[in-house]
């Protein structure tokens, strides 16, 4: 068994899945909602100290895999414009489109940049005014903002040579299209905490009351997910349905203010596509109106031809986005899909839960 060792110690969390096991007289099925909480039940063996009847399954908490394939064929398409400068993430570089991707798309010449923030992306506009600055936004609400800032300084520096190809997603929209489908039985979530420190806790509120089911925002340490668990079953298994916050060492209620007021100044709720999941509405967010100028969707949109048809392929990170299928039940998985060579973005990205089996779980 792997060991258990970061934030507080092994012997809590042994303490933690004992009393799991005690508050446990029926199979429960939970799903976390984050990349980041997969890696951390994979790395430090979490699955391996709870009960047979309770199942973590892994949700389309990683925004890069999520991130659908026309996103990516216009950022390639953009990016091999001699005048286009494509600012992106290093998460997102080797994501594949329907039939290629942003490495590929580099080795054949295109100028693309990784930035870590941006503004980075801001400042390169700034400094080279002769060339177009795009940069592609993808995240959940955690990264929303930076790109949010980004908008509003590049309008106030008035920087026509600007512009976000914006592909952002919020989260409770898809837990409710999750719950809503016929997809596997899903009876609590573990949400996500970095999201609900932007967002804090109220629009989890509807989803918990229409369906019933607990939904528990922990941390991304073994003893925080623990501690979800156990705050879900205990909920499961008195028959109630609440919102819950575990991680409230970094968690407020009511989110950053800050945040959310810049985002609501910059972007509007839209429908958008989810890779391996489909259409979601008012899952997506899209330039307001008075920063439409910097849509690159919009600025280029006589340029950009639309979506291929993606090759057929034996690869099922649609069914592992969505919680159907693990990833070890794909063919390809660790012999023709490996994170070297990658057939879908579950195994590229490293919040990714095919990335997480590959390295922690073996193949």
């Amino acid at each position: 068994m792997k060991h258990v060792d970061a934030y507080r110690d092994q012997n809590t969390a042994r303490t933690l899945a004992r009393e799991i096991q005690r508050t446990v007289t029926q199979p429960w099925t939970l799903m976390e909602v984050c990349g980041g909480q997969t890696h951390a039940i994979l790395k430090h063996g979490v699955d391996q100290l709870l009960p047979e009847s309770v199942t973590l399954l892994h949700g389309p908490g990683c925004p890069v895999c999520v991130t659908p394939a026309k996103i990516i064929d216009q950022a390639v398409q953009l990016s091999l414009n001699q005048n286009i400068i494509l600012c992106s993430f290093g998460d997102m570089i080797r994501v594949p489109g329907t039939s290629t991707s942003l490495s590929q798309a580099k080795a054949r010449g295109a100028d693309i940049r990784i930035v870590y923030s941006p503004l980075d992306a801001v400042k390169i506009a700034a400094q080279q005014p002769d060339k177009d600055v795009v940069f592609l936004a993808i995240g959940f609400e955690t990264t929303a903002p930076m790109s949010a800032m980004a908008a509003r300084q590049a309008k106030r520096m008035a920087l026509e040579n600007f512009s976000l190809l914006v592909s952002h997603v919020r989260v409770p929209p898809a837990l409710e299209a999750l719950l809503s489908s016929d997809g596997p039985r899903i009876d609590a979530f573990l949400a996500a905490g970095h999201v609900c420190t932007v967002m804090g806790l109220s629009e989890y509120e509807p989803i918990v009351q229409k369906h019933h089911i607990p939904i528990v925002v922990t941390g991304f340490e073994p003893v925080d997910i623990l501690e979800g668990v156990l705050k879900c079953v205990r909920q499961l298994e008195a028959g109630a349905a609440y919102v819950m916050n575990q991680y409230s060492r970094a968690v407020r209620a009511i989110g950053n203010s800050a945040a959310q007021e810049l985002m609501s100044e910059v972007f509007e709720k839209t429908d958008q596509r989810w890779r391996g999941i489909g259409e979601i509405p008012s899952s997506g967010l899209k330039l307001a109106h008075a920063y439409r100028a910097f849509d690159a969707a919009l600025k280029y949109n006589h340029s950009m031809s639309p979506e291929e048809n993606p090759k057929p392929s034996v690869c099922i990170s649609g069914e592992v986005l969505r919680g159907a299928k693990k990833p070890a039940a794909c063919p390809a998985f660790g012999t023709e899909c490996t994170p070297e060579h990658p057939l879908g973005s579950t195994m590229v990205s490293s919040e990714g839960a095919c990335a997480a089996y590959f390295r922690y779980a073996g193949t």
